[in-house]
């Protein structure tokens, strides 16, 4: 009896397992190497959210709120930021210049969308920190909202998740606004930055 048990279940496996092979065994199969370099070409060409971010390069200047404790009002102050595109128009590079928690505060940001995922990414390194903040989302059909969710560990344990719209009003207006929620709490708005062209 226990002969057949075990026959029965490593026939289930071989049911089971068999179609993840076959599809693997189909991905093993060498692409032609010129439709291959086509599909690269394609994948690395600047497209249209990449001509989006190109608009915003320039001068800004900034007027910031934190939300630091619930119920409270905000903490406001200004600040300055320089963009410009980098690899020949592939990614947007920010430079960031004012204050966090009535501290100087200094950040670079490193916008891009990837052709291959469809996805927007954002990498943000700044003076508050030694690791790289990483965000990834999704934007409105006119590709001018831009939502983007990523989390990070707590100095005292645990984890806070961010959900940040970026919304690019036009060639010279942008407003930036974050929302966290700690652990499992329900998230609140904790920043919001609005630029505007000099």
């Amino acid at each position: 009896m226990r002969f057949i048990s075990v026959a029965i279940t490593i026939v289930g496996i071989t049911l089971t397992v068999s179609p993840g092979f076959a599809k693997e065994k189909k991905h093993e199969k060498a692409m032609d190497p010129q439709a291959m370099m086509e599909l690269w070409k394609q994948a690395a060409t600047p497209s249209e959210p990449h001509k989006l971010f190109a608009t915003l390069v320039g001068s800004w200047t900034t007027q910031t709120k934190e939300w630091m404790e619930r119920g409270k009002p905000p903490t406001e102050s200004t600040g300055t930021a320089e963009m410009k595109m980098l690899l020949d128009g592939r990614f947007l590079y920010q430079e960031y210049n004012g204050q966090m928690m009535g501290q100087p505060f200094n950040g670079i940001g490193i916008d891009a969308y990837d052709n291959m995922t469809k996805k927007y990414v954002t990498a943000w390194m700044d003076t508050m920190g030694t690791g790289i903040f990483l965000m990834e989302g999704t934007a409105s059909p006119d590709g001018r909202t831009i939502t983007l969710r990523g989390s990070h560990p707590e100095p005292g344990g645990g984890k806070m998740t961010h959900r940040a719209v970026w919304k690019i009003v036009d060639d010279n207006n942008q407003v930036f606004e974050m929302y966290g929620a700690h652990g499992k709490e329900k998230e609140t708005k904790n920043l919001e930055i609005i630029y505007t062209r000099k």
